[in-house]
């Protein structure tokens, strides 16, 4: 069939990166005899007809060609084929309900993931011969296609229960575990036999460990109801089972370093890149490494145990506490989640990731320590193992020759800088002198405070050395200014200021923004700034001018010189900035007040359209926030009745707004009361929000911390008398 490719226009149909010319080429590829070839095959198809999980016209163009390759037993890589195939199949399953009609390559309407779906179940057979086949490459890629395509219930149970039978090797075995549950999870015909094999399978004492334990997981993870009070417990049993024994020399703690387990050491970066891009290049690449077999299973247990969090912190107990080395490193990024998902006293697992600091493999504490430093004020029962973790190092080895002991030195110090904590300064010192991955330093020195003296010197001359000529300098322009605003030192004026100038003459509006931030921090002490400042506030640049007029405010504090300017950048939509500068100014920018309203009801009017016509655009929650906030700082109590339900909207439209609504509901006082119940419901919230975000902790901290100040001060004050009838 490979030479029907010719009889199809390829370049009509497209794939992620335009026409699909190049598809036919790529699947006479797979067939070649040679490895290499077939491999660059793979990648090109893999990258361009499924980029990221798309589904395009091409990959459907290509699905015969890709079965007539799988049924051939002269195809070399037959198991790469199957699980090519299995690939576009489980994207298309996945996306079917939720794309069942996308904007397609030409802009016309496209149903190509539902058709696609429904020729893969079409193919179902094709992978029940699969799933027999001779070659346990072929087998393993087949088996998950039998929970995915097959719809003949009782069919797809009774073949995968054969296959456990007929499969001796671990991999297999735990992969038609979890195709039985996730058949029980997509055919309600399934569920019930699924689920009683899976029970059998748990508790069955001639079966072995692995396949108990990945049977009692998937159980959970199919059927939530049954997890009970046993249900860890048993899971913890199993899985001492099935954990390796450490190696000879991991036990004598003589290991290399920079390996836990069997992974790799990690190569040293490329000193032609950028430390700040070679290290995010670095962690995307970690962030994928699996150290210990039972780790998949154990993230689906995690999953599948979801809020409760006093069962996955025994789980993750006895993770941290395994004697496999490969096990612990892995449970550090599961007990980071935990912690920064739920809200809950933490500080056992806590302790457990900051046992983790051994000096004696850098490559396992490089993990802890960035795991403690995600987790903010949370981190503190570990501030005494971080101190002494670094005390077994010399402040150079932030700039040690050797990657792994590098890379864990500085993680450490940026976690106990985190914490406020002095004894990370040494080590930040040497970064800043020695200019050896200074910008993880600078990103860091902004928690010292205290350290000013010492600290701001050595940024002022950094401030002075950057090339403004340059879009994007080595170290930014943006970040040193930040990092001095929050140092507030006044030495660091003149030093801004020049900045500022630079800046501007090399047209870098971007950098010049942040300075004039910075500045603006630190008050009527930047008052020798005006005459840089003061020219800005007349710029076409809307953002930089706005930056200008919210500086001089701040510097000089004069309204008779700020309010005319501000009128101005309230003409330009979601000037966000320009409105928070009028609630700063107060009463004296009463003159912006009709626009606010008019601002106000506009938005409030449309959100009110959207929800009544049932329309995808999300409503703008972020303007009633800055908006609302600021009518109440001008106006006061005669705007609270308007005020307060915008924020309440907002926040309960828009969960990342809560920090700015509480903030506003704070300055309120009594009039906030209106507020308590939604306050309450907050605090009652266990969840944290999405922990992907690096500031999620601090900032689900900030709203708990705002919001019970809230219910004290309100909760102590009498409730006002009802209104008097006249």
């Amino acid at each position: 069939m490979i030479n029907d490719l010719d009889k199809i226009d390829w370049a009509s149909l497209g794939h992620a990166y335009g026409a699909a010319d190049d598809v036919p080429g790529w699947l006479r590829g797979m067939g070649s005899p040679d490895p290499d070839v077939r491999e660059k095959a793979f990648s090109g198809f893999y990258s361009a007809a499924l980029h990221q999980g798309s589904v395009y016209s091409s990959t459907v163009a290509s699905l015969p060609f890709l079965f007539a390759m799988a049924h051939d037993p002269t195809t070399p890589d037959r198991g790469e084929v199957v699980a090519l195939l299995l690939s576009i199949g489980r994207e298309a399953v996945g996306a079917e309900e939720v794309y069942a009609v996308i904007c397609g390559e030409d802009g016309e309407e496209s149903t190509i993931y539902p058709d696609t779906a429904r020729l893969m179940r079409e193919h179902a057979d094709a992978f029940v011969a699969y799933a027999g086949d001779p070659d346990p490459k072929v087998r393993r890629a087949a088996v998950e296609g039998l929970g995915l395509f097959l719809d003949d219930a009782e069919q797809a149970v009774a073949l995968l229960q054969g296959r456990l039978v007929e499969e001796s090797g671990a991999a297999e075995r735990l992969l038609v575990v979890r195709t039985m549950a996730d058949l029980a999870t997509r055919l309600p015909a399934a569920a019930a036999p699924a689920r009683a094999w899976l029970d059998t399978l748990a508790d069955s004492a001639t079966t072995d460990p692995d396949t108990r334990l990945a049977a009692l997981v998937h159980q959970a993870r199919c059927a939530p109801e049954s997890i009970d009070d046993q249900t860890v417990s048993r899971a913890i049993e199993l899985l001492r089972q099935v954990t390796p024994a450490p190696r000879p020399e991991e036990e004598q703690g003589d290991r290399d370093p920079s390996r836990p387990c069997a992974c790799e050491a990690e190569p040293e970066p490329d000193p032609n890149v950028p430390g700040h891009i070679a290290a995010a290049f670095a962690d995307l690449e970690r962030h994928g490494r699996v150290h210990a077999a039972t780790t998949p299973l154990l993230t689906a247990f995690h999953t599948a145990l979801g809020p409760r969090a006093g069962d996955r912190t025994a789980l993750l107990t006895e993770q941290l506490r395994s004697r496999d080395p490969g096990t612990r490193y892995d449970a550090i990024a599961m007990a980071r989640t935990l912690i920064t998902s739920w809200r809950g006293d933490h500080t056992a697992l806590v302790e457990l990731i900051a046992d983790c600091l051994l000096p004696g493999d850098s490559y396992t504490a490089a993990a802890a320590a960035e795991a403690l430093g995600s987790l903010a004020a949370l981190a503190e029962p570990a501030r005494e193992a971080l101190a002494a973790y670094l005390t077994t190092h010399r402040p150079d080895a932030w700039a040690s020759p050797h990657h792994a002991v590098r890379r864990a030195h500085q993680l450490a110090v940026v976690a106990l800088a985190g914490l406020g904590d002095e004894r990370a300064l040494p080590s930040l010192l040497t970064a800043l002198d020695t200019d050896t991955d200074a910008w993880r330093a600078i990103n860091a020195v902004g928690h010292l405070p205290q350290c000013a003296a010492e600290l701001s010197p050595r940024l002022i001359r950094r401030l002075a050395d950057v090339d403004h000529s340059s879009e994007w300098p080595d170290v930014s322009p943006a970040t040193l200014a930040s990092t001095l605003a929050k140092l507030q030192d006044p030495a660091a004026v003149p030093a801004l200021t020049d900045t500022l100038q630079a800046a501007v003459r090399h047209k870098q509006g971007r950098h010049a923004e942040s300075v004039l931030k910075a500045l603006a921090s630190f008050g009527p002490r930047a008052a020798s700034a005006l005459d840089v400042v003061c020219p800005l506030t007349d710029v076409d640049d809307v953002s930089l001018r706005t930056a200008a007029v919210s500086a001089v405010w701040e510097l000089e504090r004069r309204p008779e010189n700020v309010v005319p300017l501000l009128e101005r950048l309230l003409d330009g939509p979601r000037n966000f900035d320009a409105i928070d500068l009028a609630g700063r100014i107060g009463p004296d920018a009463a003159a912006v007040l009709p626009r606010l309203r008019r601002i106000l009801s506009e938005r409030i009017e449309q959100n009110a359209r959207n929800e009544h016509n049932g329309s995808a655009v999300l409503n703008d929650s972020w303007t009633l926030v800055h908006v609302a906030s600021t009518l109440w700082d001008i106006a006061g109590t005669s705007e609270a009745a308007t005020v307060v339900p915008a924020l309440l909207a907002a926040w309960k439209d828009n969960d990342s707004t809560a920090r700015d609504v509480l903030a506003c509901l704070r300055r309120m006082g009594p009039a906030a009361r209106p507020a308590l119940p939604q306050i309450r419901a907050s605090l009652e919230q266990p969840h944290r929000g999405d922990p992907r975000w690096s500031g999620a902790v601090a900032f689900d901290l900030e709203v708990e911390h705002t919001c019970r100040a809230i219910l004290t001060r309100l909760t102590d004050l009498p409730n006002p008398a009802p209104a008097r009838r006249e």
